[in-house]
């Protein structure tokens, strides 16, 4: 083993050891339909247990990554980051193509790049941006994808509900009961609804959300969109920081975290 020298000297090699450590993101897509969630949990098949494992399988030692957010069992990503540290090592002309053959089929790593050293994936992030899918008729394809609804909601009523989000910071009447978070402040930045062909699409952008938050608020809107509650309501609602008044929360399968957005002067390559 190789033996650290004393004195200052010992100090001029361990900047030199730290200057040898090189921090990458990686950005994957998964399918979560078979997994516990993103987050490592005891007993459970997780995202993040998947890659750390294809990883130090890969490198032939321990890696450990950090993920920019979680997401909940069943919940999609068409687009995730997350970064981990390598001393020694490096990637590989062939890395992308030998992850991807170690990983299961419902992810996919898609780019590596150098970023700096204090880079972080959940903390470096700026906004964060989930799409909800709903259909309305049998598709074998979008089963595990979708949210199949059997009536179709007042889409203009819903875009106007959405709008009360934009008006608010705190919005612990659409978060998870037992949580650990120091607030329930979150600046949304945009959300509507978009109909495509046979599908209706929920867009929703802001720095952070909190855990279940955006199925709460599709829940919620639904009910509008069905009738079950008035537009006007939504302000008064979220201003009762009440989970138990908010709507039930929409299916997993057919939420997708589809976007977080970097500043670009973190990215070394």
């Amino acid at each position: 083993m190789e033996k650290s020298p004393e004195g200052f000297g010992r100090e001029l090699y361990l900047c030199s050891r730290m200057s040898e450590t090189k921090r990458y993101f990686l950005e994957l897509s998964y399918k979560g339909t078979p997994f516990h969630g993103w987050q490592i949990q005891k007993n459970a098949f997780t995202v993040q247990e998947c890659i750390e494992s294809a990883l130090s399988t890969y490198f032939r030692h321990p890696i450990y990554i950090t993920g920019s957010g979680r997401t909940d069992t069943g919940v999609h990503a068409s687009m995730q980051v997350c970064h981990f540290d390598l001393t020694d090592d490096r990637p590989g002309e062939n890395f992308l193509k030998a992850i991807n053959a170690i990983l299961p089929k419902e992810i996919s790593i898609h780019s590596i790049r150098e970023v700096k050293p204090d880079a972080n994936a959940r903390f470096s992030a700026r906004r964060r941006s989930y799409v909800y899918q709903l259909i309305f008729r049998k598709n074998p394809f979008l089963t595990d994808l979708a949210w199949h609804s059997f009536q179709f909601p007042d889409v203009e009523k819903m875009n106007e509900a959405a709008k009360a989000l934009l008006r608010h910071e705190d919005f612990e009447c659409f978060s998870k009961v037992h949580t650990e978070v120091n607030h329930f402040r979150c600046e949304i930045i945009s959300a509507y609804w978009e109909q495509k062909e046979d599908r209706l699409l929920f867009h929703i952008t802001a720095n952070r959300f909190l855990r279940g938050m955006v199925r709460a608020i599709v829940g919620t809107l639904m009910e509008v969109g069905l009738g079950f509650r008035k537009v006007d309501s939504m302000d008064e609602l979220i201003q009762s920081r009440n989970r138990a008044l908010a709507g039930k929360a929409a299916p997993a399968k057919g939420l997708f975290l589809n976007q977080i957005i970097y500043p670009e002067d973190i990215y070394l390559d």
